[in-house]
């Protein structure tokens, strides 16, 4: 019997489960994958927004504010990558000042500070490869940029570090009311708990519907991605919207933390909640949008493109609380763009509930601090030579194209939560997320992973599952 069980180690169930090992509870995180950080929140624009978008007194309009507000400190805390890079709403007609306007209105309601709108001169000379069509624009200073890979994973190390059990290759598959809570039964055999977190993503209504009579939907909206090599990192140095639509931001042009340029996503309704498929005609939709904003993008530096699933609800906000008919059945559904921004902030907020509703008690020994994977390449050269000498594994150069040694992947492997994949890998240190796209890298990074976890050539897999990297019969010339 558990205090909590939350399903989903995303952002936001990686969040909750941070914030609630502060106090005394028993908690598990039930993931059905291999590994945290592998629906919505691996597949995103990685924007912390400033907050001007969401309507103002919605729960999205709240949490944004507040979740970009604290997202600096938590870096810093749990060591993740961040910047405050500022962000560019883009007004390419005059009879759309008034929109403009509008955008500055609320984000000023919403409590987002330093606001401004710019003229065509000032927004130029902050970004020349900003379309000549421009008029005006909404500047925010407060947005920012983020690893959704190294936030997830950050929140979920900490929580492990303070107790938190983590089951993954687990997956729910009912949920039945108890008398003392609930009990859930997985592909891995039943569990109860006294507190159920749904933190499910697109899943969340699946979840949400097997214990309330007030149904909900959530339409998984995909998006459609190209990234960009680091030579065209630069060409923005903002985050560059157009003026919102119907179905959200738009395409968006943005550098990423790791020094790439990210242009997308698209907004297409989808019924496969699995369906991360990218198309030709969604990419082309990027390219072209794209170009209506930032002129001279150079395309032809691609160097993969992407597609992830936003959980769309139908009450075009954030649910966060208490199933009315289901005591003890925390939603945290619903949750869309600006969720990646929000998660500290909806992580506080259900935490919260919980602490209320269960009175708990905070810890004396709560862990608040998490160092990340040590990079070689952020040492000078005297302290790079020290390290190699204590340990040479970090002057074995693995993945060429993002400079990853051998030292990185055996401690991304052996830490709490550790790799157990490439993509796992690929997460915690970027081997692989390079120009060749781990063409050349990937047999290298195996057998350290083969090695590292005991495991047979064969037995590998890409993403867990049955994503085999290595078929064959004859297993012993592997």
């Amino acid at each position: 019997m558990y205090d909590v069980i939350i399903i989903g180690a995303g952002v936001c169930g990686a969040a909750i489960a941070r914030e609630l090992s502060r106090y005394q509870a028993k908690i598990c995180v039930l993931e059905k994958e291999e590994d945290v950080c592998c629906g919505t929140s691996k597949a995103n624009s990685a924007i912390v927004h400033a907050g001007y978008d969401a309507v103002t007194g919605t729960l999205k309009a709240k949490l944004n504010v507040r979740g970009n507000e604290l997202m600096g400190g938590l870096s810093e805390e749990l060591d993740f990558p961040f910047e405050r890079n500022g962000s560019l709403v883009l007004c390419l007609n005059e009879a759309e000042l008034p929109n403009l306007q509008a955008l500055y209105d609320r984000g000023v309601a919403n409590g987002v500070k330093e606001l401004r709108i710019l003229d065509k001169e000032e927004v130029l000379q902050m970004e020349p490869n900003i379309t000549n069509d421009i008029v005006a624009a909404l500047y925010a200073p407060t947005g920012g940029i983020v690893c959704p890979f190294g936030l997830n994973i950050a929140l979920a190390e900490n929580a492990c570090a303070n107790g938190v059990e983590f089951r993954f290759n687990t997956e729910v598959t009912q949920i039945c009311k108890s008398e003392d809570g609930y009990e859930l039964w997985t592909d891995q055999g039943t569990f109860r708990a006294k507190y159920v977190v749904n933190a499910a993503g697109v899943y969340a209504d699946k979840f949400h519907n097997m214990v309330s009579e007030k149904k909900i939907h959530i339409t998984a909206r995909r998006g459609d991605y190209c990234l960009l090599d680091k030579e065209a990192g630069s060409h923005v140095h903002r985050t560059i919207f157009a003026l919102p639509g119907k179905l959200g931001k738009g395409i968006l042009v943005t550098p990423t933390v790791h020094g790439n340029l990210l242009v997308g996503p698209t907004a297409i309704d989808v019924e496969d909640k699995e369906g991360v498929n990218t198309t030709a005609d969604g990419l082309a939709q990027v390219l072209e949008k794209a170009g209506m904003t930032v002129k001279n993008i150079p395309v032809r530096q691609v160097i993969t493109s992407f597609a992830g699933l936003r959980a769309h609800e139908e009450g075009e906000d954030f649910m966060i609380g208490e199933a009315e008919d289901a005591p003890g059945f925390i939603d945290c559904a619903g949750i869309e763009s600006p969720g990646i921004a929000s998660c500290p902030a909806i992580g506080e907020m259900a935490a919260g509930i919980l602490r209320d509703k269960m009175g708990l008690i905070e810890k004396d020994d709560f862990i608040s601090t998490r160092q990340g994977i040590r990079n070689p390449n952020n040492l000078s050269m005297e302290e790079r030579n020290v390290l190699i000498k204590e340990n040479p594994a970090y002057g074995n150069i693995i993945c060429r194209c993002e400079m990853v040694t051998e030292g990185e992947i055996i401690d991304a492997i052996r830490r709490p939560l550790g790799a157990k994949s490439l993509d796992g890998v690929k997460r915690r240190t970027r081997a692989g997320m390079g120009r060749c796209q781990s063409g050349f890298c990937s047999p290298r990074t195996m057998e350290i992973l083969a090695r590292e976890c005991d495991m047979s050539m064969f037995d590998i897999t890409k993403a867990g599952g049955n994503s085999k990297l290595v078929v064959g019969t004859n297993k012993d010339t592997v």
